[in-house]
């Protein structure tokens, strides 16, 4: 027998219409704060950049199409692109570029080889011997270029020094044309090998050690760890280093050139950079300097993407 149970909720629960909530309209103002906000943090770095960077490229890509003095009485004459034509003429562009490449060619060792050496030579140092070791290997990269300098022409000069004294000779290290420019990659060298060192040992200690304990279950050695697990997840360090290497070097010594040889002797130790600096203020012929400049800055700007490309190359690899 079955009973029909009247439905209750049809008579006694009103029917209730759905409530609108009216939309609040978000002030034109705010909307654009909004909008502007991460443009607002990102805008006095963008000033600096504008200030010191972007601007004084634009007046020397200006003024590389001028002939001037540097006089402030003597007018600007305009001479196009005649000053770059004259440097694609002048023997010393060419071989200041080919001593600028065996520059950086000898300081790759210092940047990539030794730091990874030492990395690897010592990264079984723990504790407060650990903090002294990098203290002592930082230090160089700490001292003045000048001060360095003085120091190095001492310690390598022909008669007294005890670089000579040691190996028993009576060589002229830095006015011959021969060692000079060795000079140089060595004492900076000798100045930014901590400072790579540093580099390697903290892109070590991002590399995982479940590698290595996967690879020794399977037999592994340490070195063969090292050769083809922790080596190749280091290239994205090294290929920073090594861009480091190409852009700066150039400028890294050229306080030592300058206190040292003075480009000489015999040019020897003059570089594209240092040339650009005789050019404008020993030759004073301004916009032959500023073309130097731009040339350069377009020649390190293409070496820089190359690497930078491949840098990204390599880290989407390893990822």
């Amino acid at each position: 027998m079955f009973v029909a149970v009247p439905d209750l909720a049809d008579a006694t629960t009103p029917v209730r219409e759905p409530v609108t909530v009216p939309a609040t309209r978000t002030h034109p103002l705010r909307r654009v704060v909004r909008v502007a906000e991460p443009y607002l943090f990102l805008a006095p770095a963008v000033a600096l950049l504008i200030v010191w960077t972007y601007r004084p490229l634009a007046q020397a890509a200006q003024l590389s199409t001028y002939s001037w003095n540097l006089l402030p009485t003597t007018p600007m004459v305009p001479v196009g692109a005649d000053n770059y034509r004259r440097l694609l003429e002048l023997p010393a562009v060419g071989d200041s570029v080919w001593r600028t490449v065996v520059l950086i060619v000898g300081l790759l060792p210092f940047t990539l080889v030794l730091p990874v050496v030492v990395g690897f030579a010592t990264r079984g140092v723990h504790g407060r011997a650990r903090a002294v070791y990098q203290s002592l290997i930082f230090a160089p990269f700490l001292v003045a270029p000048v001060a360095s300098a003085a120091v190095w022409q001492w310690l390598l000069d022909p008669g007294a020094g005890i670089v000579n004294r040691v190996l028993g000779s009576d060589t002229n290290w830095i006015h011959e044309p021969a060692s000079a420019p060795w000079v140089i990659v060595a004492v900076t060298g000798w100045h930014f090998m901590g400072f790579a060192v540093l580099v390697v040992s903290a892109g070590m200690a991002g590399v995982s050690g479940d590698y290595a304990e996967a690879a020794q279950v399977d037999g592994a050695t340490r070195r063969q760890i090292d050769w083809w697990i922790t080596l190749p997840l280091l290239s994205p360090t090294l290929v920073f280093l090594g861009l480091m290497t190409v852009l700066l070097s150039a400028q890294w010594t050229f306080p030592l050139i300058d206190t040292l040889t003075q480009g000489g002797p015999s040019q020897a130790t003059t570089n594209i950079y240092y040339l650009l600096w005789d050019y404008g203020f020993h030759s004073f012929d301004a916009g032959l300097s500023a073309a130097a400049g731009i040339m350069l800055f377009v020649g390190f700007g293409l070496v820089a993407g190359v690497l930078v490309w491949i840098s990204e190359r390599i880290s989407f690899h390893d990822d």
